[in-house]
Order: C-alpha cells, then sequence, then structure tokens
C-alpha cells in the first residue's frame, strides 16, 4: 500500500496505483471503477400529461385539483402515492369508498412520460341510518333536519349528501350546537359520532350520542359601562332578549353587534362589548349583563384577498366598512363576512386576523372560493294565467368578476309573449347604490278574462339608497308605450249576449298606442332571514307612483306590502302578510284607463281568477268584463311546513292558508247603461264585500325561484266575481 508523507509531492505515476488500492480497500467494498461516462445516473422522467380513464361520479378536473404532480413535474413515486390517497379521499366525500386507483407510465422520446390513472368507482356507500342517543327534548326527526349529512331512502337518487364524509359531519355537530344553543340549551355538545357499517356491509349507521344539558330562559339583561361619556340607557335599545323567553345564544351575538357598531359610530371605535352571563340553575334563567369597555387600540395595518380567481379585489374591499389604517372592530368584520357570504358569489368565504409589524397593527386575511355565478335556463312550463309557456334565460350574477347583475331572457307562451333585459350594478359611482336597468316588451292577451290584449314595451331606471342595514330609499322613472287590441271580432259585433267587450275596452282600443312616463319612489324595511325561503323577520314595501309627466296617462298611485314570518319551530312558519292599493286619476275624474286601475287578483285572494273579483262591466254576459278598481286591501295567514319523507334537496314544502281582501271604486269613465234601442251596453257591479278563501299551497324553491301550486276554497264572494280553484305556475327544467 501506498504512503503518503507531509511535503512529498504526489507523482503522477502514482495515482493509478494509488486509484487502484483506493478501490480495493475494505472502506469500498465490491464496487468496481467504472468508466467516467457511467457515472453519472438517470434523472427522473417529466410528466408530460396527467389522462384519467373511467371516472364518471367525479371529473377529471376535481381529481387533477387534488394531484400535487403536475404536467413538467419530474416523476415521484412517493408523491403519486399520496396523490391517489387524496383522489380517494374526495371519492369518499362522493360515497364511493370502495373505489380503486391504478396509473400506468406511457414513455414518451426525450425522457417523458404520461401517467393514466384507471379508476374503478365501485358503487355508492350511503348511509342507511343516523340514530340518536341522549336527546330526550326533540326528535330524531328534528334533528335530522338540522344535520347536512342524511339518510339515503327511496328518493337517494334525489340526494348528494347522503354518504359518509367526516369533513360534513364535523359541520353537522357545529350545526346541531347552534340550534340547541339557540333553543335554550348552552351547554350543549356531541359526545361522539360513531360510523358502523350495516348488516349488509353496504351502508354506514351514524349513532350520534349527544348531552342536552339544563334549558334555560332570558333573566333580566342590563348594560355596564366603565367608559365615562357612554351612558348604558343610550343602549338598552338594542338588546334584541326578553324576561322569560327561551334563551338563544344568537340574541347575545345580535346584541353585541348592534352596540359595538352603534358606538363605534358615536366616536368610539376601540370599544367593546363583552356579554357576561350570571346563571340561576334553580330558577333555570339566565341574566346576561352586557360590559361595555375600552379596548386595546388596534389598527389594521393590511387587508390580504386570497383565492379570488375570478372575482375582483375591489367588489370584496367594499362590503367592508373600515379598511387598513382604521381602528380594528370585530363587529364590523364579522358583518362584513356576512355579506360576502350572502353575495353568492363564493363557495366558502373565511377571515382571519393575523399579528401585524406593530404590537398595535392587525393584517386581516380573507380566503374566498370562487364559484360559478352563470346560469343558462331552457325551460317549458304551464301556468293557469299564462297557459303553456317557453322560456329561454341568461343570468350572470357576478358579470366579469365586477360584481354586476345581468340577466336576458326570452318568453314565448300561449297567452304571454316578450323579451327582457336587466343591469344592475351594486355600487355606482363607489357607493353602495344599487342602480340599474330594465328594458322590456311583453305582449299579454287578456281575452279569456277580459277580453282584450295588451302590447307593452318600454324601460326603466332605477336606483336604491341603503340608510341603514335594514332600510332602503329606492326610486325609479319608467317610460312606456302601451297598445290595447281586442284580438278576436266575436267581441266587438255589438251582440251583448256573447261575452262583447266593455265599452271601456272599446274607447281605449279606439285610441291606439298611449305613452305613459312615470317616476315613483319606494321605502323598504327588510329584516328576513332568507330572502328565497325566510322563515322569520318582517318585509315592507311601500311604493308610489306618479304618471303625467309628460304621456297620456295621468295618475298617483300608492301601494304597500307587509310580510311577518315567525318561526314557531325549525320546520314550521307562520306567515302573516297584510296589503293595500290606491289610486286616483289627475286633472278631474274618471279618467283612469282600464290598464291603469288596479287589479290585484288572485294575489290578494286565491280562488279567483286573474281580473276575478272587483268592479266588473257584466252587459257582455254574466262573465262580463273585469275593470279593476281605485282601492283595494286584504290579508293572509300562511302556515308553511316541510313535506315528511322528502329529502330537503328536492325543495318542496307544503302550506295551508286563509285568505280576506277586496278591490272596489271604479275610476274610469262612465257609460250610458242603454243604447238609443234600449238595450243595455254598459253595467258596472262595483261591490264592496269582502272575499275571502281557505286552501292549501306545494312550494318550490326551483332553480328559477320561488313557485308553487295553490288550491282554495271560496268561502264568500260577490255575486258576479269569477272563480278559480287552482292557481298553478311552474317550469320544468330540462
Amino acid at each position: 500500500m501506498y504512503k503518503l508523507k507531509l511535503g512529498v509531492a504526489l507523482a503522477a505515476v502514482a495515482v493509478p496505483s494509488l486509484f487502484g488500492a483506493f478501490v480495493a480497500s475494505p472502506l469500498v467494498g465490491t464496487a468496481e471503477a467504472a468508466p467516467r461516462k457511467h457515472v453519472a445516473s438517470r434523472s427522473a422522467p417529466i410528466v408530460n400529461r396527467i389522462v384519467f380513464e373511467k371516472n364518471k361520479k367525479v371529473t377529471s378536473d376535481q381529481l387533477a385539483g387534488a394531484m400535487e404532480t403536475k404536467p413538467g413535474d419530474p416523476l415521484n413515486p412517493n408523491t403519486l402515492n399520496s396523490d391517489i390517497a387524496r383522489m380517494r379521499e374526495a371519492y369518499n366525500r362522493a360515497g364511493r369508498s370502495t373505489v380503486q386507483i391504478t396509473y400506468r407510465e406511457v414513455q414518451l422520446p426525450n425522457n417523458r412520460v404520461d401517467l393514466v390513472f384507471t379508476v374503478a368507482e365501485g358503487s355508492k356507500v350511503g348511509i342507511d341510518a343516523i340514530n340518536f342517543v341522549g336527546n330526550n327534548n326533540f326528535s330524531d326527526w328534528r334533528l335530522k333536519r338540522q344535520m347536512a349529512t342524511v339518510e339515503s331512502g327511496y328518493l337517494g337518487w334525489l340526494r348528494t349528501t347522503d354518504t359518509y364524509d367526516p369533513d360534513r359531519l364535523a359541520g353537522d355537530e357545529e350545526r346541531l350546537r347552534t340550534f340547541y344553543v339557540n333553543h335554550g340549551y348552552p351547554d350543549f355538545r356531541v359526545v361522539s359520532i360513531v360510523p358502523s357499517l350495516n348488516d349488509k356491509q353496504d351502508a354506514y349507521v351514524l349513532t350520534v350520542t349527544v348531552d342536552e344539558g339544563q334549558y334555560y330562559k332570558f333573566g333580566p339583561s342590563k348594560v355596564e359601562s366603565t367608559i365615562s361619556d357612554v351612558n348604558p340607557s343610550d343602549l338598552d335599545g338594542n338588546i334584541q332578549s326578553w324576561n322569560n323567553w327561551t334563551y338563544r345564544g344568537e340574541d347575545v351575538d345580535k346584541s353585541v353587534e348592534d352596540m359595538t357598531i352603534k358606538l363605534a359610530g358615536s366616536g368610539h371605535p376601540f370599544a367593546q362589548v363583552r356579554p357576561r352571563a350570571t346563571r340561576d340553575a334553580n330558577g333555570n334563567l339566565i341574566n346576561v349583563d352586557y360590559v361595555v369597555e375600552e379596548g386595546a387600540k388596534v389598527y389594521i395595518e393590511r387587508i390580504n384577498i386570497r383565492g379570488n380567481t375570478r372575482t375582483r379585489d375591489y367588489v370584496i374591499r367594499r362590503e367592508f366598512d373600515i379598511g387598513e389604517g382604521d381602528p380594528y372592530n370585530k363587529a364590523l368584520i364579522e358583518r362584513a363576512t356576512r355579506r360576502l357570504r350572502n353575495l353568492g358569489y363564493f363557495k366558502n368565504v373565511r377571515v382571519t386576523n393575523e399579528p401585524g409589524s406593530e404590537p398595535d397593527r392587525v393584517v386581516v386575511n380573507v380566503d374566498v372560493e370562487d364559484q360559478s355565478t352563470g346560469e343558462f335556463s331552457l325551460g317549458g312550463g304551464y301556468s293557469t294565467s299564462d297557459g303553456f309557456l317557453g322560456e329561454v334565460s341568461l343570468t350572470e350574477r357576478n358579470f366579469l368578476g365586477r360584481g354586476q347583475y345581468v340577466k336576458a331572457s326570452v318568453q314565448y307562451g300561449q297567452r304571454t309573449q316578450g323579451y327582457s333585459l336587466s343591469f344592475t350594478e351594486p355600487y355606482f359611482l363607489g357607493q353602495r347604490i344599487a342602480a340599474g336597468f330594465d328594458l322590456f316588451s311583453k305582449t299579454t292577451d287578456d281575452s279569456s278574462y277580459s277580453y282584450y290584449k295588451d302590447e307593452t314595451t318600454g324601460g326603466t331606471l332605477r336606483a336604491a339608497f341603503p340608510i341603514t342595514e335594514n332600510f332602503t330609499v329606492g326610486v325609479n322613472y319608467t317610460l312606456y308605450s302601451e297598445k290595447v287590441t281586442i284580438p278576436d271580432s266575436r267581441f266587438t259585433n255589438n251582440d251583448f249576449s256573447d261575452g262583447e267587450a266593455s265599452l271601456a275596452i272599446k274607447e281605449l282600443a279606439n285610441d291606439g298606442r298611449r305613452l305613459v312616463s312615470m317616476a315613483g319612489y319606494s321605502l323598504t324595511y327588510n329584516t328576513l332571514d332568507d330572502l328565497k325561503q325566510p322563515s322569520a323577520g318582517i318585509y315592507v314595501q311601500f311604493k308610489q307612483d306618479i304618471a303625467g309627466l309628460g304621456g297620456d296617462a295621468k295618475f298617483i298611485k300608492q301601494t304597500i306590502d307587509g310580510r311577518y314570518y315567525y318561526s314557531l319551530t325549525d320546520d314550521l312558519t307562520l306567515m302573516f302578510r297584510g296589503q293595500g292599493g290606491y289610486i286616483h286619476g289627475l286633472g278631474g275624474k274618471d279618467k283612469l284607463a282600464i290598464v291603469d286601475q288596479l287589479s290585484p287578483g288572485p294575489d290578494l285572494v286565491r280562488g279567483f281568477a286573474p281580473g276575478g273579483i272587483g268592479p266588473r262591466d257584466i252587459a257582455g254576459g254574466s262573465k262580463g268584463n273585469g275593470l279593476g278598481g281605485t282601492t283595494y286591501f286584504g290579508g293572509t295567514v300562511e302556515l308553511q311546513f316541510p313535506i315528511f319523507g322528502l329529502p330537503r334537496e328536492v325543495g318542496l314544502r307544503g302550506a295551508i292558508f286563509a285568505d280576506a281582501g277586496t278591490v272596489f271604486g271604479y275610476g274610469g269613465k262612465k257609460f250610458p247603461e242603454f243604447s238609443s234601442t234600449g238595450q243595455r251596453i254598459f253595467n258596472l257591479v262595483d261591490d264592496k264585500k269582502i272575499r275571502s278563501s281557505v286552501g292549501a299551497s306545494l312550494l318550490w324553491a326551483s332553480p328559477l325561484g320561488p313557485l308553487r301550486f295553490d288550491y282554495a276554497y271560496v268561502l264568500t264572494k260577490a255575486h258576479n266575481d269569477d272563480t278559480q280553484a287552482f292557481r298553478f305556475g311552474t317550469i320544468v327544467n330540462y
């Protein structure tokens, strides 16, 4: 063996021998020397494409999104194993826990490969049953209604949430807790949710064990303040609870939010409201004191918007009433979070905080996930008022990611044809002003009810100004051209025994096309919990329109519509509705055209045909012509309930109702009752009698909006009213 000494030069001739001695040493073992060109190992191939085969229940885009491996990455078997595990998890959430996923490599030139994943999806593993243990005060059925996870049942093909998903069940725990806390059980907790396979080993049985805790009511509540210039009595009106009412956590949260916002607006941006609960276990009472104190002076350093691939940043930022540099206010942050969720632009909205660069700075992170906001509908159906009809509509609720609303639709039906275009900018001129326009053209053939056809074409400019979170003032201007014709010569042959059109209709038809120029305003108060399917809250709208700014029509019209929803239980909703209207002509009496007068028909009292109640000209037969009136009022009581056995996804509910109301006060031109030959040609009947009905309904939260089917039994009516027991309006999507 060669030995090296310090200071002795290494001769070139000694290198081969030294190398050979090194290779032969025990440190190297059996390795053999190789030519230099064989020393470098082959690099990992590059992924060219990723292809999925035989996947139907989960799309290729969803599977690709679950993978860490992307085209252009080096092939890594360990990463691929993790990718397959994540794809299996995506199938588990879709109820396909028996899925099998394999892959193969397709070799390509230049050290590249295609990855081909083959999916054996297997059968759906659903939820056979959900059983509760420990629920003494609420039934299994009622608790199941609170959960997003549902049992498969015989309508499993309609459901998308009847599979075992741990993430969804975690959300169900929170839904159950919220339900109990808002029904007087603040100590409620879910002890466990245990899944097990059923006897057939083809579906899960979930056993949910709960601890309900003790029931409590609200005791006396008061406001205390440690801030010298804050008077507690000024905040008493923001307390949302009453003595001996069932304790509800959401009432406490709403009280804190309202007080905090009021304090911020009165010069105390750092004030915080802390609820302090004192329990009286013997009396089952919780006394809540709201303590106002000065909070830490923390400012917003930055608001980060993340995850929005389509929606513009400013659309998200404008929902915050505070910005960078402003005092941090938790109540305003929570309100902005609620607004973002209500927009309907995002699948998920999450707002979190993190420390800023200084102790008195905080960074607000807004994480969102965009979702589809465009809808294309092609439908056809039948309506008792419009007959058979078809509709094509295109709607975009977040146009170009700017938050603008655009809808274009075309209708063609048996008695109705037309088109419409609507556009709304929710933040006009950078302010919280919803401004927009509507263009419309509609032809309605009312010959089945009033023997005339109405053609209307025009447009509306509108704007809505929110004064508070619940109160809005709207203004509008409408200009339209209108023409009334009598489509059937049988109604103009002066044979008053077989359905002759009223002289009021004939005169309007002879006048040709008329122009209506109308301006108006509206006052709206809205506290509904859900605009599509409300279960609690108040909605009141007062409108007044003035026609006569040019044009041929001259009148003032005012209407009011108020609704109150009260949740008896989470499934039973009681609705009270009151409505009324009044119109009078300008420039003299009897100046109202038949199309200007008020004729709410079945919207006021179900069980009557369109134009079926109110002033009528019965000279043209017993059915006669509905003329409309100058005054109407009415009320409704309705109880809405779920249909037992149907999944929530179907969107069907039932209702029973009672209606009462009247229309009276004909305001059009009066005509001679008899012709020169003694024939009766105008016979006005104007009865103020209260009409009433009771009935049952089916309500459907369809993709095209809330639709319903009503059956009404008339209790009281005037002698010449036109009844219609069924009222049906629906569109079937394809």
